[in-house]
């Protein structure tokens, strides 16, 4: 018997990305507020993001598994940064990454209600900005009102025309829930994605 999947995210996005791998879930809201801390490593940083996501509605459930998520990204100057918030937001994040290369790090965790076992591992996937004009970002902007993405754009969508080069093992890891080591994860807790 599957077990029940808990997605502690409301992202459209990630929803999107784990009905790919054919599971049935429910999606539910993270409880806490996001704190990017410049004093502690991209890595370990969006790790605990990530798990506190997962754990934060753990007392929901007495069964299943829950997947955390989280995304930040390190801009050229070395400073961590996440999501824009608003339109202006957007343009300045884009304008001071155009024609640069910044490394998203996005953090998968798991947690197993019965076990209280969890795990939690990070991606890297860098991209480099075309240099681009204001009157560009400010179209693009308008055009997919990107400011719930780490990053100001949608890879998925008209954000793939903002970039010069993309590097990395897994694309969706950039749009924000890492199939690929999910899918590993998945199966040391005992779930196969490519079971019948």
């Amino acid at each position: 018997m599957i077990r029940p999947i808990i997605l502690a995210s409301t992202s459209p996005y990630r929803q999107q990305l784990l009905r790919q791998l054919g599971l049935n879930f429910c999606a539910v809201v993270p409880v806490g507020e996001e704190h990017l801390d410049q004093n502690v490593a991209p890595e370990l940083l969006v790790k605990h993001l990530a798990l506190n996501k997962a754990l934060s509605v753990r007392d929901q459930y007495s069964d299943g598994l829950i997947i955390g998520s989280d995304q930040v990204f390190v801009n050229a100057r070395g400073k961590i940064m996440g999501k824009p918030g608003s339109v202006a937001g957007a343009k300045q994040q884009l304008q001071a990454m155009s024609g640069k290369t910044h490394i998203f790090y996005t953090a998968i965790a798991l947690f197993d209600c019965r076990s209280e076992r969890s795990l939690a591992d990070y991606i890297t996937f860098s991209v480099t900005l075309r240099s681009l004009t204001a009157e560009q970002i400010t179209y693009y902007v308008e055009q997919e009102n990107p400011i719930d993405c780490a990053g100001s754009f949608k890879i998925e969508g008209l954000g793939i025309s903002l970039m010069e080069k993309m590097s990395g093992d897994d694309y969706t890891s950039l749009i924000g829930l890492p199939l690929i080591r999910l899918t590993t994860m998945l199966q040391e807790f005992g779930v196969d994605v490519l079971a019948p």
